[in-house]
């Protein structure tokens, strides 16, 4: 995989890797997995949401939640 950076990225990833001795592959594999993790939480949430409109499945209030496990709201 090859990827090209806006210059001004390019420089901050450099930065950082000489100040940390981490590489920048490292620091762009992490961004990428996070990155990654945040879009599929998305999509599943979406899906999720899309089922309880339709009445697939159903949902419990936070307040039922909390009485249920005897936290304090």
């Amino acid at each position: 995989m090859s990827l090209r950076l806006p210059a001004q990225v390019e420089a901050r990833l450099a930065a950082l890797s000489t100040l940390t001795g981490r590489s920048k592959t490292f620091y762009a594999t992490e961004a990428i997995v996070e990155h990654i993790d945040d879009l599929e939480d998305a999509h599943l949430s979406s899906e999720v949401r899309d089922r309880i409109r339709a009445g697939a499945e159903a949902s419990i209030p936070l307040s039922e939640l909390l009485d249920e496990y005897g936290l304090a709201r």
